[in-house]
């Protein structure tokens, strides 16, 4: 099976790197500990601190994994070929919302480091990738459950 490739700013990478780091250095250590003062409680069929430190380890290692295959096939958006010409990964996007008047900011990420909160679409969305390709003045049309939705791209930038 051929993994995709993944879209990391630099910041995501950081911060992927930092918390791969901190599962395997401290949070394992911490499981681990608990199930070493949950063995001593003498038989583990009937020992509910046991089976929920051995489920939060399972846990914790597909973590670690999803993480590194993450950063396996992470492509790091290197802002100096971030062109304001055309929206891409990594590209800073001022739209308005055609039917209510409203201006909004975004900016297009990978699907990792998508948060919505903090205005960072993913590439994969049905904005972000109405979006990509797209040049400053266009209308670009989204396909959301409740029909279509007209955006006018007002400023692209880094």
């Amino acid at each position: 099976m051929t993994e995709k490739n993944v879209f990391l700013t630099k910041e995501g990478l950081n911060k992927l790197e930092e918390e791969l780091d901190e599962l395997k250095s401290v949070r394992r250590r911490e499981i681990a500990a608990r199930i070493k003062v949950a063995l001593s409680f003498g038989d583990i069929s009937e020992n509910s601190e046991y089976d929920q430190a051995k489920n939060e380890q399972a846990q914790l290692e597909e973590k670690i994994v999803k993480i590194e295959t993450t950063l396996r096939n992470a492509k790091i958006i290197d802002e100096d070929e971030i062109t304001t010409d055309i929206v891409s990964v990594g590209s800073k996007v001022s739209v308005k919302d055609l039917e209510y008047d409203e201006e909004m900011e975004y900016i297009i990420v990978g699907s990792a480091e998508a948060d919505p909160y903090e205005g960072k679409i993913s590439n994969e969305s049905p904005l972000g990738s109405a979006l990509i390709g797209g040049k400053k003045d266009d209308i670009v049309k989204v396909n959301v459950p409740d029909g279509i939705i007209e955006y006018e791209i007002l400023d692209i930038s880094r």
